[in-house]
């Protein structure tokens, strides 16, 4: 899966993004709107993450999804 059919299809994955990252709020989900590097700000600003971390669990989220 890419990042492109994530965006194109983002109402599909908002509940999987919230179950794997339970820190986001319903505000951060729509702000998101599909953009990856929102995402990722977001990822780092809630959890810690420097953006490598961050990024890398995107990363495996993606692959992980079906």
């Amino acid at each position: 899966m890419n990042w492109d059919q994530i965006e194109g299809n983002w109402k599909q994955y908002k509940g999987q993004i919230m179950s794997k990252w339970g820190k986001l709020t319903n505000d951060d989900i729509d702000s998101i709107n599909g953009k990856r590097t929102e995402l990722l700000g977001i990822i780092q600003a809630r959890y810690g993450r420097v953006k490598e971390q961050a990024d890398t669990e995107i990363d495996q989220w993606l692959n992980n999804i079906k």
